[in-house]
C-alpha cells in the first residue's frame, strides 16, 4: 500500500510540493516491529474484558445464553467515563512541550476513551423506551432483543462510535481551517490586481522610477505598495517577517484578533505566531531593529497570519520608509478604474519591466490556487476518513456475524412461531440501525469534541493558527443517514446465512 501512494501520489502524497521528484520506498524493521507489538497488546487488551466475563457468568446461565446476552455495563462504571472527560477538559490546558501539543493529544485520548466508557449507560437509557414502542413484529423484536442484551450492541456501537468521532473531528476541523483561510484570502486580498517584482518576496524590488511610473499608467484607481524584509529578533531563533504597507490607524485592514488601546509610539500589528513565540500581547512595549537601530513600537494589535508559522510583523509604510530610509517595495495592491479593463491595466504594468520580472495576478487565481493547495493537502485526511468508516462497519458486520452463528436456535424458534424470513431480516436490519444510530449519536458527540481540541488546542499549539468554527451540517447529516443505512444492511448480510438454517434443525440444538 505504501508503494502504491508513493507511486500513485508521490512522496506529498497528492498535494503538489514535490512535483517531478520520486522518493524511493524504505522499510524499517524496528519501527515496524514496535507496531506490530503494540498491534498485539491491543489485541491481548481487547480480550481481556472478554475474559474477565466469561470467567464471572455462572456455568447455568452460559449454557442457556450462548454467552450472547452478556452485560457489559456492569464492568463499566460510568463514573470512570465521566473522570475521562474530566481528564480530557484538564489536559486542554497542559502547554506545548517542545514544541508538541502533548496535552492536547492526551485529551483527545481522554474524551474518545471516556465516549466508549459512557457508551453502556447511555445504549441502556436510549433503548430501555424503544420496547414499549412500536407496532411492528420485526421492532418490537429488535428493541427487546436491544434491552435484554445491550452487551452486544456496545461491543458494535463502540467501533461505529470511534470510527464516526475521528471522521467527524476531522470533518469539522478541515472545514473550519477551509473557511477561515477563505475569508483570510478574501480580507487580506481586496484589489484587484496584485504586481510582484519577480518571484522572491524579499531579493526582487521595484525601485523609486519604476514605482512612478506604475503610478502614472492609465486606469489605476488606488495603489498601494508593501514592503517585505526580514528581522532577528534573537539568537537561536528563526527570522521573522517584517511587513510595511499602509495601514490605517485601527488596522481595520486586517484580520484581526485582539487590539489594544493605541499609544503615541509607533504601532506594531502582529501575528499570533509571535504572540505564542515571544510573548508579546496587545499593548506592550517592544523592540525592533530597523535601520541599525534598535526602535520602540507599541502592539497595537494581533492578526491572524496562515502563511507564516515562524511569525510576521506588520508596520505602516510611511513609518519603515522615515526609520529606514528604504524605499524600495516588492508588491504593489491595485484598484483599477474599470474592472473591464483590467486586463489592458495588465499589459501596461508588464510592459513597463523587461523580461519578466513583474508578475501580475488577480485575487481570484490567487484564492483558487491557495485553495486548491489546501485540498491537494488534506486530500489524504480524507482517504484516512474513509478507512475509519470501513472500520467501524466492519466491527459491525463481524458482531452481527458472529452473533447470528449464536442465535440460529432464536430464528428457529422464530420461524416456528410464525415469522417469516422477511421479518427476521427486518428485525436484524433495525438492530443494525439502531445500534449504529446509538453508535453514530456518540460519535457525533465526542468527534464534535475532538474536532474542538483540534482548532483550540492542537492547530494553535502546532502551528500558532486561530480558526473560526465552521460545522459542514449538510455533509455530516449524509454522512450519519448513510452509515447508519450500511450498518443495517452489514448486519442483515452478516445474519444471512444463519437465516437459511432449516427452522427444524436449528431448534433441534437445544435437544
Amino acid at each position: 500500500m505504501a508503494w502504491a501512494a508513493l507511486q500513485l501520489l508521490g512522496g506529498d502524497l497528492g498535494a503538489g510540493y514535490f512535483s517531478g521528484l520520486q522518493p524511493q520506498l524504505e522499510f524499517k524493521p524496528a519501527l515496524t516491529a514496535l507496531y506490530v507489538f503494540l498491534g498485539l497488546l491491543a489485541g491481548l487488551a481487547g480480550a481481556a474484558l472478554p475474559a474477565r466475563q466469561a470467567a464471572d457468568i455462572s456455568p447455568a446461565q452460559a449454557l442457556k445464553s450462548s454467552g450472547d446476552a452478556l452485560l457489559i455495563s456492569g464492568h463499566r462504571p460510568p463514573w470512570l467515563g465521566l473522570l475521562a472527560l474530566a481528564l480530557s477538559l484538564a489536559a486542554c490546558f497542559i502547554p506545548p512541550l517542545a514544541g508538541l501539543p502533548l496535552g492536547g493529544y492526551a485529551a483527545i485520548a481522554f474524551l474518545l476513551a471516556g465516549s466508549i466508557l459512557l457508551l453502556p449507560a447511555t445504549a441502556h437509557r436510549l433503548t430501555q423506551p424503544l420496547a414499549e414502542r412500536g407496532t411492528s413484529v420485526a421492532w418490537r423484536l429488535a428493541a427487546a432483543r436491544l434491552v435484554s442484551a445491550p452487551g452486544y450492541a456496545v461491543v458494535a456501537a463502540a467501533g461505529v462510535l470511534t470510527s464516526v468521532a475521528l471522521a467527524v473531528a476531522m470533518a469539522i476541523m478541515v472545514a473550519s481551517f477551509r473557511e477561515s483561510v477563505d475569508e483570510w484570502l478574501g480580507q487580506l486580498l481586496p484589489a484587484d490586481l496584485y504586481l510582484r517584482a519577480g518571484r522572491a518576496q524579499s531579493s526582487a524590488y521595484m525601485g523609486e522610477g519604476l514605482q512612478a511610473a506604475i503610478a502614472r499608467t492609465p486606469g489605476i484607481k488606488h495603489l498601494e505598495f508593501t514592503r517585505h524584509d526580514q528581522l532577528r529578533l534573537s539568537e537561536g531563533q528563526a527570522p521573522v517577517a517584517l511587513i510595511a504597507r499602509p495601514l490605517p490607524a485601527d488596522g481595520s485592514v486586517l484580520p484581526l484578533v485582539g487590539q489594544a488601546k493605541f499609544s503615541n509610539l509607533p504601532a506594531l500589528w502582529i501575528s499570533e505566531a509571535m504572540a505564542d513565540q515571544f510573548g508579546w500581547q496587545p499593548g506592550k512595549i517592544v523592540s525592533l531593529p530597523l535601520g541599525g537601530v534598535a526602535r520602540e513600537f507599541h502592539v497595537n494589535g494581533v492578526w491572524r497570519d496562515y502563511s507564516r508559522q515562524t511569525g510576521a510583523v506588520m508596520i505602516d509604510l510611511a513609518v519603515y520608509r522615515q526609520m529606514t530610509g528604504d524605499f524600495r517595495v516588492n508588491d504593489a495592491a491595485i484598484t483599477v478604474d474599470d474592472p473591464s479593463t483590467s486586463e489592458q491595466v495588465t499589459s501596461r504594468l508588464t510592459a513597463l519591466a523587461d523580461g519578466d520580472s513583474l508578475e501580475v495576478a488577480r485575487p481570484g487565481e490567487i484564492r483558487r490556487i491557495s485553495l486548491q493547495i489546501f485540498d491537494r493537502t488534506f486530500a489524504v485526511t480524507y482517504l484516512l476518513e474513509a478507512v475509519a468508516i470501513v472500520i467501524g462497519l466492519a466491527g459491525v458486520a463481524a458482531s452481527f456475524a458472529s452473533l447470528a452463528a449464536t442465535r440460529r436456535k432464536e430464528f428457529g424458534m422464530l420461524r416456528h412461531l410464525g415469522v417469516s424470513r422477511a421479518q427476521i431480516g427486518g428485525m436484524l436490519a433495525l438492530e443494525g440501525a439502531l445500534v449504529a444510530s446509538i453508535g453514530v449519536l456518540g460519535g457525533l458527540l465526542a468527534g464534535a469534541g475532538i474536532g474542538l481540541i483540534l482548532i483550540e488546542v492542537v492547530n494553535r499549539q502546532s502551528f500558532h493558527w486561530s480558526m473560526d468554527l465552521h460545522v459542514p451540517w449538510g455533509a455530516l447529516l449524509l454522512f450519519a443517514s448513510s452509515l447508519i443505512a450500511l450498518a443495517s444492511l452489514a448486519a442483515v448480510l452478516a445474519g444471512r446465512q444463519a437465516m437459511r438454517q432449516d427452522a427444524v434443525l436449528a431448534v433441534r440444538e437445544d435437544w
